[in-house]
């Protein structure tokens, strides 16, 4: 394709150290091995205003009217979705594409693997303590108030192929079919550095004065009226395109914020669910608790009363035997006493009072 890849500096091919380059400056165009053959299809970062594309095997982000590609350790940069590309230092890189989450990277670096797929990546760490020093909190910013997403040029779909437009043409083509203004101001420096880089578009000749001449004035009154309108008319139909391109892309921005939004809430409940799930497995822990308490409680007081039952059963056992010796005792004593109170008598008797007694019994 044509005007789409840029030749790399005798510096840059030596590995030489070149000065850093002032913020607006961009360099020639450069061959980054990134060819996007059709307008990608683009989607938002959530809760970022930048865009990335899944679809393609590169880091590529659209960011506040521009193009991001992140390739062999660099940033390019361009106002077209398949270049030119033009080197962008790491100070002049807006924040917002350097926070991008490390998992939008379809082709991260080796590097990136140690990282956290949810934060930015630690560009303190590859660029050294001194681009740090420079960017303090560049990774701090109100979650809450972030600037919307630049709408997308979604005229450039229909210049595919060889209808690529030059560096010369892409110029005054983004002019007339893209009104968004950047608000970063690293944004718009670039695109009047790039702007600078782009010569003006040539006029087309003039017709020779013999073919006017041979042409009828009515007829060339019509012709001339026919082609003033015919660009009005054109610039008309791509301002309705590029409005209505502008408006579904708005509505699938304002669909995915939806859904990202509807994806949080059912986090949130299910969140919500989990929690309140462990609530009710530690109510029923603790109702099963006290139920084992009560029954243990129930059979310890069971077991006392059953004790007491066989201690008194014991008692009246022991009392009943005793009853029954007092009886026992009580029906033996008058026995007792009768053979002691005749044993007493017969002490009492004299001798030969016995010996008759003996002979009257005999």
């Amino acid at each position: 394709m044509r005007g789409r890849h840029l030749v790399l500096t005798l510096p840059l091919l030596l590995g030489l150290a070149l000065p850093a380059p002032a913020a607006a400056a961009v360099d020639v165009s450069v061959q980054i091995g990134v060819n996007v053959p059709a307008y990608p299809e683009l989607q938002p970062v959530p809760d970022y205003p930048v865009y990335y594309a899944p679809g393609l095997p590169a880091n590529y982000f659209f960011y506040d009217g521009l193009y991001w590609v992140y390739v062999n350790d660099n940033w390019y940069s361009s106002s077209w979705y398949n270049g030119p590309w033009y080197l962008a230092e790491p100070a002049i890189v807006p924040v917002y594409v350097l926070r991008v989450p490390v998992r939008y990277y379809r082709v991260p670096p080796p590097y990136f693997r140690s990282w956290a797929p949810a934060e930015p990546p630690r560009w303190g760490a590859h660029w050294g303590p001194q681009w740090e020093a420079q960017h303090r909190g560049w990774n701090q910013w109100d979650r809450q108030h972030v600037p919307a997403p630049a709408p997308l040029p979604v005229y450039q779909r229909q210049y595919i192929g060889d209808r690529y437009p030059q560096r010369e043409q892409q110029q005054q083509i983004r002019q007339q079919q893209y009104r968004f203004q950047p608000r970063d101001e690293k944004v718009r420096e670039r695109l009047a550095a790039e702007a600078r880089q782009q010569p003006a578009p040539q006029r087309p000749a003039a017709p020779a004065a013999r073919a006017i001449e041979s042409t009828p004035p009515a007829q060339q009154q019509r012709e001339a009226r026919e082609r003033d309108a015919q660009p009005a008319q054109q610039q008309r139909a791509a301002r309705e395109r590029d409005a209505q391109q502008q408006q579904q892309q708005h509505a699938r921005v304002q669909e995915e914020r939806e859904r990202h939004q509807q994806q949080q809430e059912a986090r949130q409940q299910q969140q919500q669910a989990q929690e309140r799930q462990g609530r009710e497995r530690e109510q029923a822990h603790a109702r099963q608790q006290q139920q084992q308490e009560q029954v243990r409680h129930q059979q310890e007081q069971a077991q006392a009363r059953q004790a007491q039952q066989q201690q008194r059963e014991q008692q009246a056992q022991g009392q009943q035997q005793r009853q029954q010796q007092q009886m026992q005792e009580r029906q033996q004593r008058p026995e007792r006493e009768q053979q002691q109170e005749q044993g007493e008598r017969r002490a009492q008797r004299p001798p030969h009072q016995s010996g008759r007694d003996r002979n009257n019994n005999d």
